[in-house]
């Protein structure tokens, strides 16, 4: 298997959470699979944009924007060295609820892709888990998502 691919459920409105998943420097703050984030180019993100990312247990990578679309709120990026190439896709979508619903993937290719995904396969799986569960944490705490509407509220509020 060459794809792997985490889905969570986050209660805070899309604009909020594709916010925090573009301040990509900040992503230490919320999530413990990045150690360390230098943007190698000054502005927002932008196709063509280049990070370096350290995570616990890999060698020092650099990802570059392969693919950015503001509207449907996602982005991919690459990384390459021989042989392999590994592509990180980032989405954030409106869920049913209101909330928002973001999916996180990796795809490894190239030569040595498959014998790569297949050795680091755990740990892939381990590091987009906690990718999403950090984002879900710090962006529902941040703005709370409210329970129930300010008008049941007041119903319910004593006098």
């Amino acid at each position: 298997m060459s794809d792997f691919r985490y889905e969570v459920d986050i209660q805070a409105p899309p604009a909020r959470v594709w916010s925090v998943l573009l301040d990509v420097e900040r992503w230490p703050e919320w999530t413990t699979s990045v150690t360390n984030v230098k943007r190698l180019d000054i502005g927002p993100l932008t196709l063509g944009s280049r990070t370096s990312i350290v995570q616990p247990r890999l060698s020092k990578r650099i990802w570059r924007v392969s693919s950015l679309d503001e509207t449907h709120r996602s982005f991919a990026w690459t990384t390459q060295s021989l042989g392999l190439t590994i592509v990180g896709y980032h989405r954030v979508e409106e869920s049913d609820t209101g909330g928002s619903h973001v999916t996180l993937s990796l795809h490894f290719s190239g030569l040595l892709g498959p014998f790569i995904a297949r050795i680091f396969g755990d740990l892939n799986r381990d590091y987009l888990a906690r990718e999403g569960n950090g984002l879900k944490t710090h962006c529902e705490a941040v703005i709370p998502w409210p329970t129930a509407s300010p008008v049941a509220q007041m119903r319910h509020a004593p006098s």
